[in-house]
């Protein structure tokens, strides 16, 4: 764990409120945008104010904001009420703030409040250290953009708050991946009369709302499981140490797993052939191959009609591991949950003949210049679907 993670995990242990979000395009001024400094949504007012702004007015606050623990700014919050304005923001970073840089996009902004004028700023980059804050508040993507407290968390509906804590009394142990996302999915669908329908026409809204449900009951089993260990004193502190770890190793496995089993279940809803884990050269184990490792083997078999799909729930740092996993596909796909990519990292991408898969509410979070280049999971699924309109007939 790094030193800022380590402080940024200790600093919103101990705040008052916390918020956290994905920088973006518009952050850094990169979509032309002339809104001065972080936007703050209206859920996580508190953080700002005592009181929620009113309709017709302005105000704002003056407060010191420490940032890395490194240095301090001099900054303004204010609330936007007046004319057709209705909106929270962070202002007043001083000259040569250096997270308003077109790398920045994509980077975890977390915000601390301490008492009423003395806040902590924290800018996670790297994608480990996104993972572990989010393993460690038990948070997803789709959960970022509010305030990291549970008295504000959204309220499922009594009958998915009924399901999930049905299910995990029938159980004295986490159930294994696969079950866990399929329960999640099962819950959801049935909670919200899900049907494959459904799950064709909105692929992108089904995929982030079957993860949300799978975060609420893990935390359930966690709560049940852990409980009796954690309201005990350990014994020293070496003890304590390989719990934790226990803990949060179990909930990064589980995140990036379970996005593998969602998106099967779509490709499947949508009658696509597909392969997980299909073996390709060095032993390598793509994702997703399309529509076979069979036909990836047959050299055959044209390659234009294959596609590669990795999956990864962030990827600033990772995305390059997917480049060399199938040399016959020319032009590789990587679905993520990432929230925003630096211009320069996607240049890259494209330079490397890789095009990015991303849920169609987070595709306004990326340059404007590359949204047009970024497929959502619906427009992935009708490539593969063309693709796989005619059968290739293979000469004997």
């Amino acid at each position: 764990m790094s030193e800022i993670l380590n402080s940024a995990i200790n600093k919103v242990q101990n705040a008052q409120y916390a918020f956290c979000r994905f920088i973006t395009a518009n952050d850094t001024g990169k979509n032309g945008s002339h809104q001065a400094g972080f936007y703050i949504p209206k859920c996580a007012a508190a953080l700002l104010f005592e009181t929620p702004g009113v309709k017709g007015e302005n105000k704002d606050k003056l407060v010191k904001v420490k940032w890395q623990d490194d240095f301090t700014t001099d900054s303004r919050f204010i609330y936007y009420g007046q004319g057709t304005r209705n909106e929270y923001r962070i202002t007043r970073f001083g000259k040569g703030f250096p997270f308003f840089e077109e790398d920045n996009v994509g980077d975890l902004l977390i915000i601390a409040k301490q008492s009423e004028d003395y806040y902590d700023g924290f800018v996670l980059q790297a994608d480990q250290d996104i993972d572990d804050f989010f393993a460690f508040f038990n948070l997803s993507p789709e959960m970022t953009n509010q305030l990291i407290d549970i008295s504000q968390a959204k309220t499922p509906e009594k009958q998915l708050e009924t399901s999930i804590q049905k299910l995990v009394s029938l159980y004295t142990d986490f159930p294994e991946t696969t079950q866990m996302a399929k329960f999640a999915r099962d819950i959801y669908n049935e909670a919200n009369q899900i049907t494959d329908d459904d799950i064709c026409k909105t692929p992108d809204l089904q995929l982030l709302k079957w993860i949300d449900t799978e975060y609420a009951l893990f935390r359930n089993f966690e709560e049940k499981i852990y409980a009796p260990i954690y309201s005990m004193p350990f014994p020293n502190c070496q003890e304590l140490v390989k719990f934790s770890n226990i803990i949060l190793n179990r909930r990064k496995s589980r995140a990036g797993k379970s996005l593998e089993h969602h998106l099967a279940t779509i490709f499947t809803s949508a009658k696509l052939e597909y392969e997980e884990q299909a073996v390709t050269e060095d032993n390598k184990k793509p994702d997703f191959l399309f529509p076979s490792g069979e036909a990836y083997h047959n050299l055959m078999f044209p390659a234009d009609k294959l596609v590669f799909l990795g999956a990864k729930t962030t990827c600033k740092d990772r995305w390059r591991q997917v480049l060399n996993e199938a040399n016959r596909i020319e032009t590789k796909y990587l679905f993520t949950l990432q929230q925003g990519i630096s211009k320069n990292q996607l240049q890259e991408m494209k330079h490397e003949h890789l095009k990015l898969v991303v849920p169609s509410p987070y595709l306004s979070s990326f340059d404007k210049e590359f949204q047009f280049e970024i497929e959502t999971l619906s427009s992935f699924i009708n490539i593969v679907k063309e693709k796989q309109k005619s059968k290739t007939i293979l000469p004997v």
